[in-house]
């Protein structure tokens, strides 16, 4: 299983800076070099989605590492305060 976050870690993608929520939209945006407020709108439109757009936000959001490498779900499973 710590193979799995090692590898999501290894991706470079992470909670963004100037975070409103999560951070999702602005990690979002500097990993694609898109202005963070079109990522938040973009995130925001595909909430009116069924089920996909808060559902995969929700993944997302549990497995995007914050700045520091830990992972939400790897906290909750492995009981993990560090990064790897």
């Amino acid at each position: 299983m710590r193979s799995i976050f090692n590898a999501i870690r290894s991706t470079g993608f992470r909670r963004g800076p100037g975070r409103v929520l999560a951070g999702i939209a602005g990690g979002i945006a500097e990993g694609i070099g898109i202005n963070v407020w079109l990522a938040r709108l973009l995130l925001l439109l595909s909430f009116l989605l069924p089920v996909i757009g808060p559902g995969l936000y929700l993944l997302v959001w549990a497995l995007t590492p914050w700045s520091d490498g830990s992972i939400p779900v790897e906290r909750a499973l492995l009981g993990r305060h560090d990064a790897a």
